[in-house]
């Protein structure tokens, strides 16, 4: 099994949809790490799992500097990013989304 790992770091705004008070409903920003894990048996006719600049273009270019709430039709959590993330690279099978220091959200899921 090859495994790849490709880290990006993106800046976002944000305002969470919460069914109790929190000042997290109001709108603010993140400057959020993104670590991507791909893996394949074998790999592609260029010898890579993934090829680090598809991810890049998949979800720097999508997510950098974006207000979340108008791209997606849920609550832009970072659980809920972190899915809609591994559901748009190419053989990814987990995606960790760290939105803050002490904040971080894992979504893995089976291929």
């Amino acid at each position: 099994m090859y495994y790849i790992e490709k880290q990006l770091e993106i800046s976002f705004a944000h305002k969470l949809n919460l069914n109790y008070e929190s000042k997290c409903t109001n709108l603010h920003g993140h400057n959020a790490i993104i670590r991507i894990y791909c893996k394949a048996e074998q790999l592609d006719a260029n010898g890579m799992v993934t090829d680090f600049s598809v991810i890049s273009q998949r979800i720097k270019d999508a997510l950098d500097h974006k207000y979340m709430n108008e791209l997606f039709p849920f609550n832009p959590t970072a659980e809920n990013l972190a899915r809609w993330i591994c559901e748009q690279v190419p053989n990814c099978y987990k995606v960790s989304f760290q939105e803050s220091e002490d904040n971080v959200a894992v979504y893995e899921c089976d291929l």
